[in-house]
C-alpha cells in the first residue's frame, strides 16, 4: 500500500513539474513573440485588458497572486479553488464619453473536484454622433457606434494540496456598425501556497490565440504575461492584511508593474491602497468593500475603487457578488 501511495505522489509532482516547465516553454515563446511586436497601438481587442473587480483596482491591479474570488475568471483561473462556495459577480465601469464596461461571472465548485466558470465583458460606446468636415459638430439625426463582446469559460483544480491550474477559453466579438471581427483566446494561470503566511506565487498568461481579422486587416491579441506574488503580512484576530505585487509583460507595450494592500477588519469591511508603475496612467488607487453575512454559506459583497485618470479625470468602479 505505501508503494501504491509513493508511486501515485510521485506520479502528481511529476505532473506538476510538466505543467510548470510547459508554462515557461509558453512563457518563452510568447517572449521572443512580444519583443518582435512590442509597439503600441499593433494589437487588438483591447477591452480584454480592462480590469473586472473594483477589489483588484482599489489595490492597483495586484491581485493574480490574491485571486480569491470570483473575479479570478479574468485575473487567474488557478485562484477559483480558494472559493468558498457558489459564487456569482458584476461589475460596472463607467468612463468618459458615455463608455461603458461590463462584467459578469459565476463560478460553481464541483462535487468531483476543480471549480467551473462562466465569464462575459462588455464595451458599449453608446451612440456617437457623426461628423464630417462639412459638419463638424454632427449630422442631424446620424449617429454610429462600436461594441466588444467576450465570453469566458473557465476550469480549476488543485494538482497538489499547495498548487492549482486553471485554464479560461474565451471566444471575442467587435462589432463596428455593419462590419465585424470575430476570434478566441485562451487563458492559463498557475498558483502555489507555500504554506507561509498565506505567501503565494503566481504566473499566468492571457490573452493567448491566433490574429483576428476586421474587414480585411488582420491584428494580433493583447498577450500578456503576468507574475505576482502576496502575503499576509498581518494576522490576528479581527485584523488581516495582504500585501501584493505583480508585473507583467505585455505583447505591444514594455515592463509594467503595481502594488497593493488590502486590509480587513472582522472579515466584515476592508480599505485598499495601490500604486501603478510604468501604466499609461500610473498613480494611487484606493478602494472600500464590505461583506455582509446573509446565513451559513450565503454572503453579499460590495466593493468600490476610484482611479485617477488624468485629464480624464476620476474612475469609478462598483463590484456586487453574491456567494450562494
Amino acid at each position: 500500500m505505501f508503494k501504491v501511495l509513493l508511486a501515485g505522489r510521485v506520479k502528481l509532482m511529476n505532473r506538476m513539474k510538466t505543467v510548470t516547465w510547459g508554462m515557461c516553454a509558453l512563457v518563452l515563446i510568447w517572449s521572443s513573440v512580444a519583443f518582435g511586436q512590442a509597439k503600441v497601438g499593433t494589437t487588438g481587442a483591447q477591452f480584454l485588458e480592462i480590469g473586472v473587480s473594483a477589489r483588484a483596482d482599489g489595490m492597483g491591479g495586484a491581485f493574480a497572486a490574491v485571486s480569491d474570488d470570483a473575479t479570478a475568471l479574468y485575473y487567474n483561473p488557478a485562484g477559483l479553488v480558494q472559493l468558498e462556495g457558489r459564487e456569482a459577480v458584476f461589475t460596472l465601469v463607467s468612463y468618459p464619453a458615455d463608455i461603458e464596461y461590463k462584467f459578469a461571472g459565476v463560478a460553481l465548485p464541483l462535487s468531483f473536484g476543480g471549480v467551473l466558470g462562466f465569464s462575459f465583458y462588455g464595451l458599449s460606446t453608446g451612440d456617437i454622433p457623426l461628423t464630417t468636415y462639412e459638419y463638424p459638430l454632427g449630422v442631424d439625426g446620424w449617429t454610429f457606434g462600436a461594441k466588444d463582446y467576450a465570453f469566458g469559460f473557465s476550469y480549476s483544480r488543485y494538482l497538489t494540496d499547495r498548487f492549482s491550474l486553471g485554464v479560461t477559453v474565451k471566444m471575442i466579438d467587435e462589432l463596428y456598425e455593419e462590419e465585424r471581427a470575430t476570434g478566441w483566446a485562451a487563458d492559463v494561470g498557475t498558483n502555489y501556497n507555500t504554506g507561509f503566511r498565506n505567501f503565494k506565487i503566481t504566473m499566468v498568461i492571457t490573452n493567448f490565440g491566433p490574429d483576428m481579422t476586421f474587414i480585411s486587416q488582420s491584428y494580433p491579441l493583447p498577450i500578456n504575461f503576468h507574475f505576482g506574488a502576496a502575503i499576509d503580512v498581518l494576522d490576528g484576530g479581527r485584523h488581516r492584511a495582504t500585501f501584493a505585487m505583480e508585473g507583467s509583460h505585455p505583447s505591444d507595450n514594455l515592463e509594467k508593474y503595481s502594488a497593493g494592500l488590502e486590509y480587513w477588519y472582522s472579515d466584515t469591511f476592508a480599505i485598499r491602497v495601490g500604486d501603478r508603475f510604468e501604466h499609461d496612467l500610473s498613480g494611487i488607487t484606493w478602494g472600500l468593500g464590505f461583506r455582509v453575512p446573509l446565513g451559513d454559506e450565503r454572503r453579499f459583497s460590495l466593493d468600490y475603487a476610484r482611479q485617477d485618470f488624468g485629464v480624464l479625470g476620476d474612475i469609478d468602479r462598483y463590484t456586487l457578488s453574491i456567494m450562494f
